[in-house]
């Protein structure tokens, strides 16, 4: 027996081989399995399903084999209502399959906010508190009124707001502001006066 086959032959030797054997089987069989498990090389591409709404653009995700999910709206006037705005991976992304693609619409409706309080506040300050709040369609309007530059209150299509109101952010608003001229009292005409005295002086006799 040479002296090679005594050391093959050695019970830890052999133990080692087979240590080796079964560890190199272990990883090759969890290798094939994460492979399997993660779809390697099997991606899907995410749709441009943009401007469409999530009921139209369902059918692209299920046949990509994708899941969705609205995490967010936002609102534009520049989009339609309901439309999709924006997605998470985005348009022709590789992704795989069964991925979750987050999805952000366009509001149905105008976001709302409330109406701050503007009144006896200067121009300036009630346009950047209006501004500050979201509001983006002002209209400055300047009414009669003794202090110049001087809020006087806010209208909508004709409708005075109340402070705490709320209404769209795109709502049209008139901020009304004193012109610094008082508004003039309209005085009675001198004849018509002269005649109603003479006629109840005439009442008494």
């Amino acid at each position: 027996m040479s002296v090679i086959t005594k050391f093959i032959k050695h019970p830890i030797v052999i133990n080692l081989i087979l240590m080796i054997v079964v560890t190199i089987g272990i990883i090759i069989g969890v290798l094939t399995w994460l492979d399997h498990y993660t779809r390697h090389n099997q991606a899907v591409v995410v749709p441009d399903v943009k401007g469409l709404t999530v009921n139209e653009a369902a059918q692209f995700f299920e046949s990509n084999g994708l899941r969705y999910n609205v995490i967010d709206s936002v609102f534009s006037k520049d989009v339609a209502p309901g439309a999709i705005v924006e997605l998470v991976p985005s348009a022709g992304s590789k992704v795989k399959e069964g991925r979750i693609v987050f999805i952000t619409v366009n509001a149905l409706t105008s976001q709302m906010a409330s109406l701050p309080e503007v009144e006896d506040l200067s121009f300036r300050q009630a346009y950047a508190l209006l501004k500050a709040a979201g509001f983006t369609n002002i209209e400055i309007v300047y009414k009669p009124g003794e202090y110049k530059d001087l809020a006087m209150g806010i209208e909508t299509n004709g409708k005075l707001l109340t402070p705490g109101e709320y209404i769209p952010l795109s709502a049209p608003l008139e901020l009304l502001v004193s012109n610094g001229e008082p508004e003039e009292l309209e005085m009675p005409d001198d004849s018509t006066a002269v005649e109603s005295i003479e006629a109840s002086e005439e009442d008494w006799f």
